[in-house]
Parts: structure tokens; C-alpha cells; sequence
């Protein structure tokens, strides 16, 4: 039996080392803060983020990062991205040799821009076949009800990748495999941006000619990317591509869409951020996503409006009339 041990007790860490649990890894929760890991281990419950689901009892916690580590093959992180440097700085000490380190982020460093699989082999020090991705669309919801869904695990070894991809799978979750670490990556940190772009049209009343134009132009802001990185093109049209963006872009579950929805209500930035609870990953994301985007010379008009509406102090009306005043270009079939 495989062990897994996941850092970060938030909504989709816990319900990642649920499922883990389930599939049958031996698998630990590492959490910061002691009344968290008490519920875990004493009532089988996370009631600040999943309050209402029963926990399998085989599922354990602790605060000890070198105790979670000792003897895992999978170390899964689930931290917010922005945290992860300083914390994989903390924890590197302790990881197994031969460990395969999983990501579960979807964001891009600030300053540096970097993948989260970037970071996760800079500061660890370990070979890029030792670096797996998981993204798709993964609602915490609707999995914690047990609601049929699938996702991608991402990782340059393809033998990793299937082991990963064994330890995760269940009747109801589906895992699908694709070397393409890259495109998985960009697909999961850019569609938040634009999922901040759809909620602030929705919050303003805009209807869905003008949130599928988004979504679409967003998909090829996201591919553009993409390719001046060397992702496969192939990867945006699936799970990890298409699939996350819709999910994120359109359901109410969405931290990133309802972030949105309320600036595009008139909510001020400060007033959003004390109404959301758990960290919606692209209102930090959309600038370093702007700056490898700069740095690579690829146009992306709605991540623009977003890094202004959330940074910038540009209104949504604002944003929304720069967006729709853009000189046409010679862009074929809409992509």
C-alpha cells in the first residue's frame, strides 16, 4: 500500500486526501493549525471547510511535517500558491528520497513567474520525473457529494503519472494521464483570470453572448500562452484546458467567478476580499500571468482588464468598454 501525505487542510486538500483515502493510499493531512487537526483525528470531520462530510476514519492529521513525510511516496501540496516557496523552504529537509511531489496549486509565482512544478523543483532540489500536476475540474461541492467527476494527472515519466493516477482513482472520480505538464499548469492558473473576467461581467448584468466571449477569447489567451511556453495545443481542448475553465468560469462554486461577481456588483476590492473565505487564486495570479505573458510577448486583452480592475483601480463599466473598443484584428474561426 502506497502512503500519501497532503499539505494544506483547505477545501480541495482535504476532499484530494479524501479521495486518496478512499482509492486505498495510506494518507496523512498536515495542517497549521492544531483545532483543525484535532476535528480531523477526533471527530473524522474539517468543519471550517467541509463541515457536514464524515472523514474515513483512516484518514489522520498533524501539525509535524517531518512525522506527515516520514515514509511517503506521494507528498501532495495544497497551500495557496503565494505560500509555497517559503513553506517548501520549511518542510525540504524531510522529504523521502524517491518522493513524487504532486501539486494540486493553480497559480503562478509573483516576481517570478513561475509554475507551481517550477518552484516545486527549484527549492526541493528534485529531477522534473519526481514532479506531478493534478488539475481538471474539481469543484469541492459537488465532489464532497460524491458527484461523478474526473481530472489530469500531469507529470513528464509516464510510469509516475500511472502510479499517481492508481492512487486516485475511484468509480466516481476519474483519472486521466498527459505528459504535458506545461499546458496542464497554464490551463488551471489562467482560467481562474478569466473566471474573474465572467463573474465581473455577470455581477454586472452582462448576459451570456457576452460571458461565452469570454470564456471562448479567454481559452485562446490561456493557448496562446501556451504555445510561446511549448505546451501541447491538444491539452486545451480538454479536461485541463476547456473543462476547468468551464467549470470555474460558470458554477456558482467557483471562488474565482463569485470574486468577480461581486466587484462587478460594485463591491469594493477590500469589501470582496473580507467576503471570501477560502483564497481565490487568480486575484494574485492575474498579475504574474500578466507578466509571463509580457515577457513572452503574447497578447492577452482580458487578463489586462482584470490585473486593472483588481489592481489598477479601473471600474468594471471601464473595463468592460476597453475590452469592447479594441481595434479588430485578423483573427480566424473566433480563436
Amino acid at each position: 500500500m502506497s502512503k500519501a501525505v497532503v499539505f494544506g487542510t483547505g477545501s480541495w486538500g482535504t476532499m484530494f486526501a479524501v479521495i486518496l483515502a478512499e482509492a486505498g493510499t495510506r494518507t496523512t493531512l498536515w495542517g497549521r493549525r492544531g483545532a483543525v487537526v484535532d476535528a480531523i483525528n477526533d471527530r473524522h470531520e474539517n468543519p471550517d471547510y467541509l463541515p457536514g462530510l464524515r472523514l474515513p476514519e483512516t484518514l489522520r492529521a498533524t501539525t509535524d511535517p517531518a512525522e506527515a513525510m516520514d515514509g511517503a511516496d506521494y507528498v501532495v501540496l495544497a497551500v495557496p500558491a503565494q505560500t509555497l516557496r517559503s513553506n517548501l523552504v520549511e518542510w525540504k529537509h524531510a522529504i523521502p528520497g524517491g518522493a513524487v511531489l504532486v501539486s494540486l496549486m493553480k497559480g503562478v509565482e509573483l516576481g517570478t513567474c513561475k509554475r507551481m512544478s517550477e518552484v516545486i523543483r527549484e527549492v526541493a532540489e528534485v529531477p522534473e520525473r519526481r514532479v506531478a500536476v493534478v488539475s481538471g475540474p474539481n469543484l469541492v461541492g459537488e465532489l464532497a457529494r460524491r458527484q461523478p467527476a474526473a481530472t489530469v494527472v500531469a507529470c513528464s515519466d509516464a510510469e509516475v503519472a500511472d502510479r499517481l493516477q492508481e492512487a486516485c482513482h475511484l468509480p466516481w472520480f476519474r483519472t486521466y494521464t498527459n505528459p504535458d505538464v506545461i499546458g496542464v499548469e497554464l490551463g488551471g492558473a489562467v482560467k481562474n483570470v478569466i473566471a474573474l473576467a465572467v463573474g465581473v461581467a455577470a455581477g454586472m448584468g452582462l448576459g451570456d453572448n457576452a460571458q461565452s466571449m469570454l470564456m471562448t477569447r479567454g481559452l485562446a489567451e490561456i493557448a496562446r500562452l501556451g504555445a510561446a511556453l511549448g505546451a501541447d495545443q491538444h491539452t486545451f481542448a480538454g479536461l485541463a484546458g476547456m473543462g476547468d475553465l468551464v467549470a470555474t468560469c460558470t458554477s456558482p462554486l467557483s471562488r474565482n467567478r463569485t470574486f468577480g461577481e461581486n466587484l462587478g456588483r460594485g463591491m469594493t476590492l477590500a469589501e470582496t476580499v473580507a467576503a471570501t473565505r477560502q483564497t481565490a487564486e487568480g486575484v494574485k495570479s492575474c498579475e504574474s500571468v500578466l507578466d509571463l505573458a509580457r515577457k513572452h510577448n503574447v497578447e492577452m486583452p482580458i487578463t489586462e482588464v482584470v490585473v486593472g480592475v483588481v489592481h489598477g483601480g479601473m471600474t468594471p463599466p471601464e473595463a468592460a468598454a476597453l475590452l469592447m473598443s479594441r481595434a479588430p484584428k485578423p483573427e480566424r474561426y473566433g480563436l
